[in-house]
């Protein structure tokens, strides 16, 4: 790999959440964010963290990256395995430094444990410990998890040797904003495109790639709700090209509703619309269901039921809606996420 891994390139620090970025090395912008930090900390600052894993079928696996991630003042609030997306995706939460050294050993554990070159991605990816976005929760705003995104990516680098992007609100250019723009090509491609298209070079360590755990994309961001509908039909080809076509009418780049991203897959034996809601309070989730509804029914087909990946704030929980009612066994002490922080899970 070119370049030592605790030689890093210079970035930007986001201005503010809508990725107006600011050169890093003004001193001055870096203390007064850093200093910040420390007093969201000091107020018992809660910020989530939801890492994703590019293995969805060895649970040992799984298991030692979340043991790696166990320390003191996190809690572990959900996680989830699925071998058709062959992803794994961990919702911790806590205080802030502890949270940002949680995910920083789960994504060395990862790279250690998960090697790209002997696997496929059901699920767009690029590494091992994939996407690890921070979130605010309380007492801390999205511009002070930006920073902590920032000490998680330089210290994945720095530690594991794992080149990092950051995303989002973290983002170090107007390019990087989008997660799936930071992802275009995947593993396969991006490892190819950073050593010899600088525009694609990650922000932190590189231009190589890890040769077999790739590269970690990092950012901040609000809450976003990953919810998929299963359609009632068998997973047949006709079948998953009628989601695919119920994906591109209902997310946002196709013209359908604000912050909706999705596509149509094959999962679990059955044709779903994977989604990621990025804003469920200008699209309410009681308003996509219903669009997918309608859009199921122009194509011929009808929602069977619903599926959450992670946890959802009580924001956005609504108890009678139809929604709600398709989730099988959905249990809003184990699924709401200020609930769960009162009552978290047991580390494996």
């Amino acid at each position: 790999m070119t370049g030592e891994p605790g030689k890093d390139r210079t970035t930007q620090l986001p201005e503010d959440a809508g990725g107006t970025v600011r050169d890093a090395a003004s001193e001055e912008a870096t203390t007064d964010s850093s200093a910040a930090v420390d007093a969201g900390a000091a107020t018992e600052a809660i910020v989530e963290c939801v890492p994703n894993f590019s293995e969805g079928s060895d649970r040992a696996k799984l298991t030692e990256i979340m043991r790696a991630m166990r320390l003191p003042g996190v809690h572990l609030l959900d996680f989830s395995m699925d071998a058709d997306h062959n992803r794994s995706v961990v919702t911790i939460a806590g205080a802030p430094d502890a949270v940002v050294e949680a995910a920083v050993r789960g994504a060395g554990k990862a790279s250690q444990l998960i090697d790209l070159t002997r696997q496929s991605g059901a699920h767009p990816r690029i590494g091992a410990a994939d996407v690890i976005p921070f979130v605010p929760v309380s007492g801390i705003s999205l511009v002070q998890c930006a920073v902590l995104a920032r000490q998680a990516g330089l210290a994945i680098w720095r530690r594991f040797g794992v080149p990092v992007y950051f995303y989002e609100a973290a983002a170090s250019r107007p390019d990087r904003v989008n997660l799936e723009d930071v992802r275009r090509g995947q593993f396969e491609g991006l490892r190819k495109d950073a050593v010899k298209d600088t525009r694609r070079q990650p922000d932190v360590g590189g231009p190589e790639l890890h040769p077999s755990a790739g590269a970690s994309a990092v950012g901040a961001r609000k809450f976003l709700i990953a919810y998929n509908i299963y359609l009632d039909a068998e997973g047949t080809a006709e079948a998953v090209s009628r989601a695919r076509a119920i994906a591109k009418e209902i997310r946002a780049s196709g013209g359908g509703l604000f912050g909706v991203k999705a596509m149509g897959v094959l999962a679990n034996g059955r044709p779903q619309v994977s989604m990621n809601i990025t804003d469920f309070q200008r699209t309410p989730m009681a308003r996509l269901h219903a669009s997918i509804r309608e859009i199921a029914a122009r194509h011929g087909a009808e929602i069977a039921e619903g599926e959450l990946i992670g946890l959802i704030p009580e924001l956005a929980y609504e108890p009678n809606a139809d929604w709600v009612r398709q989730i099988k066994q959905f249990d809003p002490e184990d699924k709401v996420l200020e609930r769960r922080l009162r009552r978290p899970m047991d580390w494996p």
